[in-house]
């Protein structure tokens, strides 16, 4: 992994900023301007049209040309991912068994726990977190994030990291109240307003496969405080074995983010601070307050 990808204002308009490892950058609307077929300044629109791998070669070229390097403030923490439009967000419970114990329950022994949450859930990195009315315990908790580059179905985990375009952290908020009435409410759980943050930037698979990011760590903060760490080799369904029980039976989009479970969770309330970090990808700060 090298080249983040970070959605970006310059001059005042919308552009989208690549960088790689030693902090080189280059601005996507200036590289498609170099381009013979226009592209949209868009990093959804980019990853469902499968744009990213000739924009990857574009920066490269450009670097390679000797052009100069973007000069560029701080990426703002108002900045995420994907905040125009995401095809799908799928996320799999009790991956962990740290968190299978904070819930007192088992891991599944038939595939993961899973749910489907909706888009309007998301809130850029930075943005508060609102607890609802409706909720007496509301946690958070920090996750690796995959982003598909391309549309899948049925694929084996054998082949799965050819459908991942890249990486980034999710911050995953739950009415876990909710959940320990009745674990069938887990979408219903999950699907408030501001429960989720995905970014700050997309980081892009090179030639990695799953055994090769098995030492991510993922770390969730409350108040400055670590309140869970562990890596993804503590999973006990690994990334690749997730999109194939995610795209089995059904086409899952390019640009569907597929948020891969957490090592705990910690109870939030009006006046926390929260973070989530995963290890060479990002981190996410927001401040708790109530709806």
């Amino acid at each position: 992994m090298s080249l983040k990808i970070y959605p970006y204002s310059f001059d005042g308009r919308p552009d989208i900023l690549i960088e790689d490892h030693d902090g080189y950058q280059a601005s996507v609307r200036r590289l498609v301007s170099t381009m013979a077929e226009p592209l949209p300044i868009d990093l959804a629109q980019l990853i469902s049209m499968q744009e990213i791998p000739r924009l990857v070669d574009a920066f490269r070229e450009h670097r390679a040309a000797g052009q100069e390097g973007l000069h560029s403030t701080p990426v703002s923490l108002a900045n995420t991912l994907l905040l125009n439009s995401i095809p799908q967000i799928w996320g799999v419970g009790l991956n962990f068994a740290a968190h299978a114990n904070d819930l007192e329950t088992a891991q599944p022994t038939f595939g993961p726990g899973s749910y489907l949450r909706p888009y309007s859930c998301v809130i850029p990195n930075g943005g508060a977190i609102e607890i609802p009315r409706q909720s007496t315990r509301v946690t958070a908790e920090g996750e690796l994030g995959l982003v598909l580059g391309k549309p899948c179905r049925n694929v084996s985990a054998e082949e799965a990291f050819d459908y991942v375009l890249g990486f980034t952290t999710i911050l995953d908020m739950t009415a876990e109240d909710a959940i320990r009435k009745n674990p069938r409410y887990i979408p219903w759980s999950k699907g408030f307003d501001t429960f989720s943050s995905i970014g700050p930037c997309l980081v892009l698979r090179d030639q990695e496969q799953c055994e090769d990011i098995a030492d991510i760590t993922v770390t969730t903060y409350l108040n400055g405080s670590v309140v869970s760490h562990d890596s993804v080799s503590a999973m006990k369904y690994n990334p690749a074995q997730l999109v194939e029980y995610f795209s089995a039976g059904r086409t899952l989009p390019a640009g569907t983010v597929l948020s891969t479970g957490t090592p705990g969770a910690t109870v939030i309330a009006p006046g926390d601070t929260v973070r989530a970090e995963v290890s060479g990808i990002g981190v996410l700060d927001h401040p708790v307050k109530s709806a």
